[in-house]
Order: C-alpha cells, then structure tokens, then sequence
C-alpha cells in the first residue's frame, strides 16, 4: 500500500498525469494508529523519494536515529508545491526555500495543536517562519499504508508496546554510545518514554474492564520538554532542508 499510495495521481487528473509524490517541493507528515501526528518533514528532492526513505530503510536520520519507527506509521499525508516542481521561475532558490519552511512550520504547529500529547516525534523543530495563511495552503492528500491483512498484528496495543519498548530502548542506545547529542534527541526520548507509558496505561485499562484515564489530566507532556515550538538552544535556525 505504500506504493498505491506512492503513485497515487490528484483526484479528477487524467491517468497520464504524474503521481503526487512525484512533487519535487512539498511536505509531509506521518500518523500512527489512533490517528495521531507523530512526525512532519519537509523535502525538495521530491515527496516520493523521501517518503520511501523514512518507510523502507534507514537512509534518514529520522529512522536511523531511531526516532521514529517506521511500523508505526499508519498513514502519510503531503503537502505538495506542485507549482514550484512545474518550474515557477519569478521565485528565486531561497525565495522557494523560504516559502517551503513556511509550509513545514504551518504543518507543523498544526500538527501539535492536534495533537492529544501536545508534542511529535521530530528532532529538530521547523525554522521559527511566519505561517502560512489558510489560502496559501497547497491542497493535502492522504493515504493508508498498511494492508489489511497485517493491521490487526500491527495496531495490536502488545505489539505497539513492545515496538515502542525496543524503539526508545534503542534510541537511548544511540545517545549512550554517541554521547554528544542534539538537546532535540533527548526531547525525543521524554516524548517516547511517555508515549510507551500511555499506550500502558491504556492497555492495562483495557484489561482490567475500566475507561482509560484522560490524558490531558493526568500528565502535561509539554511542561516536559519546556515546550515544542521554539528553536533549540544548541542548534543553529536555518533555510536548508532538514535531512
């Protein structure tokens, strides 16, 4: 289904058109099972290239950080700039390049504001850029990406925590042996480490035949990690594409 979802064309368009992915300039976010943002990137190598890389191998710091496991992705949605891949030529490369962090920050603090935790898995949060206004906004177009026939294995709340387990398990393997990391990485670690912790509570819930508990009331994942909007202090705000 990621390559379905890959080669998909804009609705309405005649067969011989290009796939959406194949958008050059554009963004992208990744949800989980229950429909949560969990990470957004932003690319001008081309939407289908980068995508593949974060759900096929660990060509990407995202992936091969650890920060984000590829099995929990369960559906993508892009952003993409199809007028800037046509080769709108009355914008300069920065101009473009402005114009797309722009994008990438809306997505962005949208998806946190969506967000029940307040707080997604990336690394380095967006260049601090104006916003886009609704009517800036390129179309979005989503898409599932795991089969039927391994959904229920997949969204299983075991098989999610023991992923989740092995994930941050890893990841703080990375920092260990690393040692000099990124404030962000270890952002991501308070974020995983309580998002394993919540998906717990809500399985033990289930088990014992009671409502899960409220998340907005029992912890402020936000306050955690000093918040997710503002640039980190160790890293250097700037136009270039965040690989």
């Amino acid at each position: 289904m990621v390559e379905m979802a890959l080669r998909a064309i804009k609705p309405g368009a005649p067969p011989t058109d290009p796939p959406i992915s194949a958008t050059k300039w554009g963004v992208y976010a990744f949800y989980d099972y229950e429909g949560e943002p969990i990470y957004v990137g932003q690319t001008n190598e081309s939407l289908r290239v980068r995508i593949r890389r974060h759900l096929t191998n660990q060509r990407t710091d995202a992936v091969g950080m650890r920060v984000l496991d590829p099995y929990e992705i369960r559906w993508i949605e892009m952003w993409p700039l199809f007028e800037f891949s046509d080769g709108e030529e009355d914008k300069s490369l920065n101009e473009k390049r402005h114009h797309l962090n722009r994008l990438e920050r809306t997505v962005y603090q949208r998806a946190i504001h969506a967000s029940k935790f307040g707080v997604i898995l990336n690394e380095k949060i967006p260049p601090n850029v104006p916003l886009l206004d609704e009517a800036e906004l390129p179309p979005a177009y989503r898409f599932p990406i795991v089969p039927d026939a391994v959904l229920e294995e997949r969204e299983h709340p075991d098989n999610r925590i023991a992923r989740r387990a092995e994930t941050l398990g890893r990841l703080a393997n990375v920092i260990r042996e690393r040692g000099s990391v990124s404030n962000g990485l270890r952002r991501v670690v308070v974020v995983q480490a309580v998002r394993l912790a919540w998906l717990g509570a809500v399985r033990l819930a289930e088990a014992e035949g009671r409502l899960p508990p409220d998340f907005a009331d029992s912890m402020d994942l936000p306050a955690l990690v000093a918040g997710a909007l503002g640039p980190d202090d160790d890293e250097e705000v700037t136009d270039a594409e965040d690989l």
